[in-house]
């Protein structure tokens, strides 16, 4: 199959910070035995731009956020994030990275032991970065703010709705400060509309913190709500780019078989 990819620059409101890339994903490949997960894939995040990778269940979606965040070596090419070459890096200049690249795990990963402060401070003190209890005490307001779950900083996760929960996950998120945020199918188990509502949520993260995101879903909702541009990986490969609107108008039938019911 040959790829018929459609590059699009970002929206006008983002093409100036967007010129500045911030990810490089560049002619990637990944196996697992004759498993062929990533194959030549490339893809570019621009400042303060939302790019979704959308594809099907087991496409190689997940093992390419694994492979940015240095959890998985890749086979060949080159992964560059915030300017640093994941493939060069110690254990500890790849911890240094991940403080400045925020994860929002599917699971939503949360300690069940721990309160909800307690669970937005781990990231700091997991990064040995230290503040004064006031300092922590703002940030941890500050972030629950931000998802719009003020009131919640003494209530352990159990206690917690599905959508609450995933708030309270971006808030552990945002704690840090990242310069990038990587979304792992961030509306999977949720009603529609809470996942409308984590969907905005996203975007608001964006626009106030001028945050880039790189986002995994085969949401098409979230993907239409979150998008500033949309990334399809078939068969391992970048097989086309747009924005949501220019793919869902495309004829070709791999492009068209996303945005069939």
């Amino acid at each position: 199959m040959e790829p018929a990819t459609q590059i699009r620059p970002a929206p006008v409101e983002h093409a100036a910070e967007a010129a500045e890339t911030v990810l490089t994903v560049a002619h990637v490949s990944k196996s697992f035995g004759d498993n062929h997960v990533l194959r030549d894939f490339s893809l570019e995040l621009g400042r303060a731009e939302n790019v979704v990778v959308l594809g099907k269940s087991g496409s190689g979606k997940s093992v390419l956020i694994k492979c940015i965040i240095g959890l998985l070596p890749i086979d060949a090419g080159r992964i560059v994030v915030l300017g640093q070459d994941v493939g060069t890096l110690d254990h500890a200049a790849m911890d240094r990275l991940r403080a400045r690249v925020g994860f929002l795990f599917q699971s939503n990963a949360l300690y069940d032991s721990m309160t909800v402060r307690e669970n937005l401070l781990f990231p700091l003190r997991r990064h040995w970065l230290a503040h004064t209890p006031d300092q922590e005490r703002e940030l941890v307001e500050q972030a629950l703010a931000d998802v719009g779950l003020a009131h919640t900083a003494e209530m352990m996760p159990a206690e917690l709705s599905g959508g609450m929960r995933k708030r309270i996950a971006l808030a552990r998120t945002l704690i840090l400060r990242p310069d990038i945020i990587l979304y792992d199918e961030p509306t999977t188990g949720l009603d529609p509309i809470t996942a409308r509502e984590i969907s905005h949520l996203m975007r608001e993260v964006q626009r106030k913190y001028r945050t880039s995101a790189l986002i995994i879903s085969h949401d098409m909702n979230c993907v239409r709500l979150t998008a500033d541009r949309v990334a399809l990986l078939v068969d391992g490969r970048c097989y086309a780019e747009g924005t949501f609107e220019e793919l869902q108008q495309s004829p070709d039938p791999p492009i068209r078989a996303f945005f069939t019911e």
